[in-house]
């Protein structure tokens, strides 16, 4: 009961986000057309580095207010949340202007062709235009989770999630503003999740009252929110880089059309992923708390019955996807071209997705446990570690073959590395002398 208790918020926040990437995909997708889906997924990496600073900041920043308004020092807490506001202001006004001046070699980076550039373009530009909307939503979100409010982060995520469903066939249908009216709808959704957050901290919901004078940088509190982020940032970071060598390997080996297709795979993917965090966010307080407790017994309970969930929830996704993958891709899509490509691909890529369930449980539980350093290898081990070495070499001798395959087989790898990395520590539980001292409940 603890554990859906913890995990609701999150996962109902989290489907609706994925919600939204998705619906931003099937409206393009039937409305503009394949290239325009590509168009959405070579601008994608960047929409993933301006997420990797809003968690840098914003999980640093979260994680010094909770320890802050435990010691009782409110007024340590509010200059945290001032000196978050200042970095998000400086760091979203820079990224807006420099990836607006460089669009063109930003986008060429990450794969985009001479036919998806001008799709690229147009949707990007209004995307940096909002940049401050979306650090300072995602940033200040965490910061919300750290009082104690998830209902309000869900609220936010809410909010954000169902307005841009509902503004994406007005923009791009009705206004006929096609790529474009996707991005806007976009902004202008997390648009007013700011203008919600902006009413939480100064309509006195908070416990945060900021002043003027808390905006002003101190450069300890910055230091120490990007140290305790870092991790969580160069998660985030490391999937942009691992885009530009999928994107430009995919050009090479399969055009623009295996662009849009690894686009429509990588949103059906993510739409089904994405609640499994949600109970990762669940079980990791609780993991955090019995561990710095003693109640080891209780912690390993905690970490298996999750593994259990989300393990029952990576099988279903693959069964999905290797069973009706043509349905599925035909919300996106009427191109009979992509949807003949995207089927066996999709087949192919899910094929060890089952493993993935244990291994996003294994993460989180190092970090509750505060041990950054196994938590952060675990989280880049799938996406950067195994999976680009694979993508450099595979379709060097199997073609565009090689790339799906190189899915499965990343997985796969990375499930027999976090086992034994697991397995270890779960046995580690039971050893009462690896906790004499102070441990901390978690650093999320």
């Amino acid at each position: 009961r603890l554990l859906i208790r913890m995990s609701a918020p999150a996962m109902a926040g989290m489907i609706v986000q994925a919600l939204y990437n998705l619906t931003d995909t099937v409206f393009v997708g039937r409305g503009v057309g394949s290239l325009a889906i590509a168009g959405i997924a070579v601008s994608f990496p960047v929409q993933i580095l301006v997420m990797a600073f809003a968690q840098m900041f914003g999980i640093g920043a979260a994680s010094i207010v909770s320890r802050s308004l435990g010691a009782g020092d409110t007024q340590r807490a509010r200059r945290v949340l001032g000196n978050l506001f200042t970095v998000v202001i400086l760091a979203s006004a820079g990224i807006a202007i420099l990836g607006s001046l460089y669009i063109d070699p930003l986008l060429r980076l990450f794969g985009a062709t001479e036919s998806i550039l001008p799709f690229g373009q147009q949707y990007l530009r209004v995307i940096l235009f909002g940049t401050p909307f979306f650090l300072f939503a995602m940033a200040t979100n965490a910061v919300v989770r750290a009082e104690g409010n998830a209902r309000v982060a869900m609220g936010t995520m809410l909010l954000a999630g169902l307005l841009n469903i509902g503004l994406d066939p007005l923009f791009i249908y009705g206004f006929g503003m096609g790529i474009r009216g996707a991005a806007l709808a976009t902004v202008l959704a997390q648009a007013s999740t700011v203008v919600y957050l902006i009413y939480y901290f100064l309509g006195g919901r908070s416990a945060l009252r900021t002043r003027l004078s808390d905006l002003r940088l101190d450069r300890s509190i910055v230091w120490e929110s990007m140290s305790v982020g870092l991790g969580s940032g160069l998660r985030n970071a490391a999937g942009s880089f691992t885009a530009i060598i999928l994107n430009n390997t995919l050009a090479v080996y399969g055009g623009d059309l295996a662009i849009a297709a690894f686009g429509v795979i990588n949103r059906m993917i993510m739409f089904l992923f994405l609640p499994m965090f949600g109970i990762v966010q669940g079980m990791m307080p609780i993991v955090g708390f019995n561990y710095g407790a003693q109640q080891l017994a209780r912690a390993r309970h905690a970490v298996r019955l999750a593994m259990i969930v989300t393990s029952g929830m990576s099988f279903a996704i693959a069964a999905i996807l290797v069973g009706v993958p043509g349905l599925l891709i035909r919300v996106f899509t009427n191109d009979p071209a992509l949807i003949a490509m995207a089927v066996p691909a999709t087949r192919i890529v899910v094929l060890t997705f089952p493993t993935v369930g244990f291994q996003v449980i294994a993460a989180g539980m190092f970090q509750a446990l505060g041990r950054p350093l196994p938590a952060t290898i675990l989280a880049l081990l799938r996406q950067v570690i195994v999976l680009v070495p694979m993508i450099l070499l595979l379709p060097r001798y199997l073609e565009l073959r090689g790339v799906w395959i190189s899915f499965p087989i990343a997985d796969g790898l990375a499930a027999l590395v976090t086992a034994l990395m697991l397995i270890p520590a779960l046995r580690g539980l039971r050893d009462r002398s690896l906790h004499r001292g102070h441990v901390p409940p978690h650093d999320s």
